[in-house]
């Protein structure tokens, strides 16, 4: 959806409390902020669209209403004005996950079951009923049961790919994110997934009606849950070309 052969893409990795010295947290904005300071080092003043996913969406957000006049059009997937309560909780518990292991002298086995208990989430009721529909296996001393071995293999492919100061930094930065919607003066375009259970839609209708700036809402739906702004491609990339087109080509 987003030709490379006619645009030029920019991506960075999320900073964290180290890049900013003693900070003791790094919100979204200070992630806007690094943005800004990206387009300031390649000499760029306005780029023509944002576009951004579940985190990379709140930080937009934030993008948005501090540097507006950076920035021609923002895409929000699967990302709110702000964190909903409950996921909040569960990230909490996550995290407690992640420091009990480290005090334990395994923090891998910690971040791997703080991602287990996070694929609960990002995934729909639908797909854990059609992919988890066997019967338990006695075996070892106790039932395992048909949903293990999948969340077992996410935690463990997670913890190959991913520090666990950083993933503390950047869950937390996601619990800190709050953006008014008012203070957001770029046209908006939002998505939202039907079963998404992280970013429910009503908030994506509350940060719609609020908006400082002209804003749509695209709801797709999914078998996944959060995790569709990964998985539909297709729904997902319709709505970009539309954007892209509106937000004057790229260059």
């Amino acid at each position: 959806a987003i030709d490379t052969r006619c645009c030029r893409v920019l991506s960075i990795d999320w900073i964290e409390c180290r890049d900013l010295g003693d900070a003791l947290a790094v919100d979204t904005r200070d992630q806007a902020a690094a943005l800004a300071a990206l387009l300031d080092a390649l000499g760029i003043e306005r780029i023509h669209a944002y576009v951004g996913s579940s985190y990379g969406a709140m930080v937009g957000l934030a993008f948005a209403a501090t540097h507006p006049q950076r920035v021609t059009r923002l895409v929000a997937i699967a990302g709110a004005h702000r964190a909903h309560p409950l996921s909040i909780a569960l990230r909490n518990i996550q995290r407690e996950i992640v420091r009990l292991g480290a005090r334990g002298g395994d923090r891998a086995a910690g971040l791997a079951l703080a991602r287990r208990l996070a694929m609960t989430t990002y995934r729909s009721e639908r797909e854990f009923a059609e992919r988890c529909s066997g019967e338990p296996v006695f075996a070892d001393g106790r039932f395992h049961f048909a949903e293990e071995p999948w969340l077992c293999a996410s935690g463990a492919r997670f913890v190959e790919r991913f520090d666990g100061e950083r993933y503390l930094a950047l869950s937390e930065s996601i619990d800190l994110h709050a953006v008014a919607p008012e203070s957001i003066r770029v046209p908006t375009t939002l998505v939202g997934i039907s079963s998404d259970r992280v970013v429910p839609l009503a908030d994506l209708c509350e940060l719609q009606r609020r908006c400082g700036a002209s804003a749509t809402l695209h709801v797709i739906e999914s078998r996944y849950g959060h995790d569709g702004f990964l998985k539909e491609d297709a729904q997902i990339g319709v709505i970009l070309v539309e954007v892209l087109a509106l937000a004057g080509g790229a260059r």
